[in-house]
Protein backbone atom coordinates (compact mmCIF):
# COMPACT_ATOMS: atom_id res chain seq x y z
CA UNK A 1 0.00 0.00 0.00
CA UNK A 2 2.62 2.36 0.81
CA UNK A 3 4.54 1.86 -2.44
CA UNK A 4 1.10 2.51 -4.28
CA UNK A 5 1.10 5.77 -2.55
CA UNK A 6 4.65 7.11 -2.87
CA UNK A 7 3.98 6.72 -6.96
CA UNK A 8 0.57 7.81 -6.59
CA UNK A 9 2.22 10.97 -5.04
CA UNK A 10 5.23 11.01 -7.13
CA UNK A 11 2.87 10.99 -10.03
CA UNK A 12 0.34 14.32 -9.12
CA UNK A 13 3.10 16.23 -7.36
CA UNK A 14 3.39 19.22 -8.64
CA UNK A 15 6.94 20.63 -10.36
CA UNK A 16 8.84 22.06 -7.31
CA UNK A 17 8.74 25.77 -6.21
CA UNK A 18 11.24 27.59 -5.39
CA UNK A 19 12.37 26.43 -2.06
CA UNK A 20 11.27 23.48 -2.22
CA UNK A 21 13.75 20.26 -2.23
CA UNK A 22 12.99 18.30 -4.99
CA UNK A 23 12.00 14.55 -4.91
CA UNK A 24 13.26 11.58 -7.35
CA UNK A 25 11.35 8.37 -7.05
CA UNK A 26 13.25 5.31 -8.51
CA UNK A 27 12.84 1.65 -8.06
CA UNK A 28 15.67 -0.70 -6.53
CA UNK A 29 16.61 -3.96 -8.05
CA UNK A 30 13.75 -5.76 -5.84
CA UNK A 31 11.47 -3.38 -7.45
CA UNK A 32 10.87 -1.40 -4.13
CA UNK A 33 9.97 2.53 -4.69
CA UNK A 34 12.64 4.24 -3.19
CA UNK A 35 12.40 7.90 -2.49
CA UNK A 36 16.00 10.25 -2.86
CA UNK A 37 15.51 14.05 -1.91
CA UNK A 38 18.68 15.86 -3.44
CA UNK A 39 20.35 17.91 -0.90
CA UNK A 40 24.15 19.71 -1.16
CA UNK A 41 26.57 17.79 0.88
CA UNK A 42 28.20 20.41 3.93
CA UNK A 43 32.28 21.15 3.08
CA UNK A 44 32.95 19.85 6.26
CA UNK A 45 32.20 16.51 5.27
CA UNK A 46 34.00 17.06 1.47
CA UNK A 47 37.66 16.16 0.98
CA UNK A 48 38.19 17.32 -2.53
CA UNK A 49 40.61 14.35 -3.45
CA UNK A 50 37.94 11.85 -3.24
CA UNK A 51 36.42 13.52 -5.82
CA UNK A 52 39.46 13.70 -8.10
CA UNK A 53 38.34 12.80 -11.95
CA UNK A 54 34.85 11.31 -10.47
CA UNK A 55 32.56 14.55 -9.82
CA UNK A 56 32.31 18.01 -10.58
CA UNK A 57 32.38 20.20 -7.99
CA UNK A 58 30.30 23.21 -7.96
CA UNK A 59 30.70 25.11 -4.57
CA UNK A 60 28.39 27.52 -3.48
CA UNK A 61 29.85 29.66 -0.53
CA UNK A 62 28.46 32.45 1.62
CA UNK A 63 29.14 34.02 4.72
CA UNK A 64 25.64 33.10 6.46
CA UNK A 65 23.14 30.66 5.69
CA UNK A 66 20.59 33.02 5.23
CA UNK A 67 22.42 34.86 2.59
CA UNK A 68 20.04 35.62 0.22
CA UNK A 69 22.09 35.03 -2.98
CA UNK A 70 23.21 31.91 -1.08
CA UNK A 71 19.45 30.61 -0.65
CA UNK A 72 18.53 31.79 -4.18
CA UNK A 73 21.37 30.00 -5.61
CA UNK A 74 20.44 26.54 -3.78
CA UNK A 75 17.03 26.55 -5.31
CA UNK A 76 18.23 27.64 -8.74
CA UNK A 77 20.07 24.49 -8.48
CA UNK A 78 17.79 22.37 -7.22
CA UNK A 79 14.90 23.23 -9.99
CA UNK A 80 16.73 20.28 -11.89
CA UNK A 81 18.64 17.74 -10.18
CA UNK A 82 18.70 15.58 -12.80
CA UNK A 83 20.96 18.37 -15.11
CA UNK A 84 23.78 18.53 -12.78
CA UNK A 85 23.63 14.45 -12.29
CA UNK A 86 24.20 13.84 -16.00
CA UNK A 87 27.38 16.03 -15.72
CA UNK A 88 28.13 14.29 -12.76
CA UNK A 89 28.08 17.58 -10.60
CA UNK A 90 28.16 17.47 -6.96
CA UNK A 91 27.24 20.59 -4.97
CA UNK A 92 29.10 21.78 -1.82
CA UNK A 93 28.07 24.34 0.41
CA UNK A 94 30.12 26.43 3.00
CA UNK A 95 28.21 28.54 4.67
CA UNK A 96 30.76 29.19 7.67
CA UNK A 97 33.85 31.27 7.20
CA UNK A 98 35.38 30.42 10.53
CA UNK A 99 35.52 26.84 9.67
CA UNK A 100 38.32 27.14 7.57
CA UNK A 101 36.99 24.22 5.40
CA UNK A 102 39.83 22.52 3.29
CA UNK A 103 37.38 23.22 0.25
CA UNK A 104 37.69 27.28 1.83
CA UNK A 105 41.28 27.22 2.10
CA UNK A 106 41.89 25.88 -1.87
CA UNK A 107 38.95 28.40 -2.72
CA UNK A 108 40.05 31.37 -0.84
CA UNK A 109 35.99 32.72 -1.65
CA UNK A 110 35.15 36.35 -0.26
CA UNK A 111 31.58 36.89 0.91
CA UNK A 112 29.02 35.33 -1.38
CA UNK A 113 30.50 33.08 -4.48
CA UNK A 114 29.59 30.42 -6.98
CA UNK A 115 32.31 28.16 -7.81
CA UNK A 116 32.88 25.64 -11.01
CA UNK A 117 35.37 23.01 -10.76
CA UNK A 118 36.04 20.24 -12.93
CA UNK A 119 37.04 16.68 -12.36
CA UNK A 120 40.68 17.54 -12.70
CA UNK A 121 39.76 19.96 -9.46
CA UNK A 122 40.75 23.11 -11.05
CA UNK A 123 38.54 25.92 -10.38
CA UNK A 124 37.17 27.22 -14.13
CA UNK A 125 34.61 29.61 -13.43
CA UNK A 126 33.94 32.05 -10.14
CA UNK A 127 30.92 33.60 -10.08
CA UNK A 128 30.12 36.63 -7.40
CA UNK A 129 26.31 36.47 -8.22
CA UNK A 130 23.61 33.61 -8.13
CA UNK A 131 23.58 31.96 -12.06
CA UNK A 132 20.41 29.66 -13.28
CA UNK A 133 20.73 25.86 -13.88
CA UNK A 134 21.14 26.56 -17.74
CA UNK A 135 24.11 29.08 -17.43
CA UNK A 136 26.05 26.63 -15.47
CA UNK A 137 25.28 23.72 -17.36
CA UNK A 138 26.47 25.24 -20.51
CA UNK A 139 29.26 26.75 -18.85
CA UNK A 140 30.04 22.73 -17.76
CA UNK A 141 29.79 21.61 -21.30
CA UNK A 142 32.49 23.92 -22.54
CA UNK A 143 35.21 22.53 -20.19
CA UNK A 144 37.65 20.34 -21.56
CA UNK A 145 36.83 17.65 -19.74
CA UNK A 146 33.08 17.44 -20.51
CA UNK A 147 33.96 17.74 -24.15
CA UNK A 148 36.29 15.02 -24.05
CA UNK A 149 32.78 13.18 -21.97
CA UNK A 150 30.50 14.04 -24.53
CA UNK A 151 32.95 12.86 -27.32
CA UNK A 152 33.51 9.60 -25.48
CA UNK A 153 29.79 8.87 -25.16
CA UNK A 154 28.95 9.71 -28.72
CA UNK A 155 32.10 10.06 -31.11
CA UNK A 156 29.53 10.79 -33.83
CA UNK A 157 28.61 14.19 -32.46
CA UNK A 158 24.98 13.92 -32.75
Amino acid sequence: MKSSYLIALAIFMPLPALGQTPIDVAADTAGSVVVEVWQPIDARDVDLAELLYLKRPVVVFADSPNDPDFLRQLELLALDPAQLEARDVVVITDTDPTALTEVRRKLRPRGFSLVLMDKDGHAVIRKPLPWDLREITRAIDKFPLRRQEMLQRNPAGR
